[in-house]
């Protein structure tokens, strides 16, 4: 099943009907402000369980919480320091991942051996109003084959995916490049990945 929604004023209807399905444990593929991105409930186990299984990674390996705003992230990590508010103040929303060390509230299969998340609050209004709709965090993976391109045509996506996900939605194409991350866990940013957002500190 295939939505296209108006990245600039999205449909409610359609948000509201994605959102029904990633609460019923559906796994979706939805955009990003950097590359399209899998999506399903940060309390499903077997969803997240599907999204490590189509990516083909090791559970060890961290995927990202979604937000739509700073409402909520201090429920799903801990210790966020003043140059860390401050640098995020500036840069979301915005094409970056924040790692943290992540809460009890956390999933325990969300969370890495080294007890770390993801943080993301993309520059996408359709990303935003998603969480905004479902009432808590989207667990997010970037979209990309097995030789580590990202697919950022939708009707390639579709294509692709069809067999495996409950929803693609269609919001144009992106572009090739993943978000900056940033790893804020020993207090100070320490840059793992430059992406598409600027290193500006």
């Amino acid at each position: 099943m295939i939505f296209v929604i108006n990245e600039e004023n999205p449909q409610r209807r359609l948000i509201e009907k994605a959102c029904e399905i990633v609460g019923e444990g559906g796994v979706i593929i939805y955009p990003t402000d950097t590359v399209y991105a899998y999506g399903c409930d940060i309390r499903d186990k077997h969803a997240i369980e599907k999204i490590y299984r189509i990516k083909n990674i090791r559970k060890n390996k961290p995927l990202s919480f979604v937000f739509a705003d700073f409402i909520g992230i201090n429920d799903y990590v801990r210790n966020i320091s003043d140059q860390a508010y401050k640098i995020m103040k500036k840069a979301i929303p915005g094409p970056y991942t924040f790692i943290f060390h992540a809460s009890k509230l956390v999933p325990k299969i969300a969370i890495t051996h080294q007890k770390t998340i993801g943080v993301r609050i993309p520059d996408c209004n359709i990303a935003r109003e998603l969480v905004r709709t479902l009432g808590r965090p989207i667990m997010s993976a970037s979209v990309n084959t097995m030789a580590g391109d990202y697919i950022v045509e939708p009707k390639d996506l579709e294509k692709v995916f069809r067999n495996d996900l409950d929803l693609v939605i269609d919001a144009g194409p992106k572009v090739s490049d993943p978000s900056t991350i940033i790893d804020f866990t020993s207090g100070h940013p320490v840059i793992v990945r430059e992406g598409k957002g600027e290193i500006f500190f």
